[in-house]
């Protein structure tokens, strides 16, 4: 009896050659150039950003709400600037400054999102080339602010930075 192993190619098993993770393997080679890898955390630097947008007040008072899932994302892929290369699929890929301090005095606006969405929102970073502010909520969801409007990225952070790195269209807000 003749096997053809080159015909069938079997998955890797961890630990086996290919690397394993939970990103798709463009979005996961655009993470490791910008110096991401799984278990990355810095949770000096998120506190430090913490500390910033908790003690910042505008001028008139408002004020950043600061949360677990924020801190948690930016214990993770704070500090990252990504951009993935090659045709997006219905957008170009955003360029990303994953630095909540992007959004430092976007208080009231923030304040305003959260208060339309019954959650708090708390800064996660901006798209370079756009300057969208990116933004999370106190439940892990990830949104883009811009001049046309605001968007929502994702139910997480892995599934915004999937939408925003192989250019998937997000999903408009709307006030109905």
């Amino acid at each position: 009896m003749h096997s053809d192993r080159s015909a069938t190619k079997l998955p890797s098993l961890p630990g086996q050659g290919a690397p394993t993770s939970r990103f798709s393997e463009p979005v996961d080679a655009a993470l490791r150039t910008a110096g991401w890898q799984p278990g990355r955390w810095d949770i000096k630097q998120a506190e430090y950003w913490a500390d910033a947008l908790r003690g910042h007040a505008s001028p008139a008072g408002h004020r950043h709400a600061v949360f677990p899932a924020a801190v948690e994302a930016w214990a993770e892929f704070g500090g990252l600037r990504v951009g993935a290369t090659g045709p997006g699929r219905q957008l170009a890929p955003a360029l990303l400054h994953l630095d909540p301090l992007h959004g430092l005095h976007m208080a009231r606006t923030l304040g305003d999102l959260g208060r339309a969405l019954d959650t708090e929102v708390c800064p996660l970073g901006e798209e370079s080339d756009s300057h969208a502010l990116l933004a999370i909520d106190a439940e892990g969801r990830v949104y883009t602010l811009d001049h046309t409007g605001d968007w929502f990225l994702g139910p997480h952070i892995d599934a915004a930075i999937t939408t925003l790195l192989t250019g998937t269209a997000p999903t408009r807000l709307t006030s109905t």
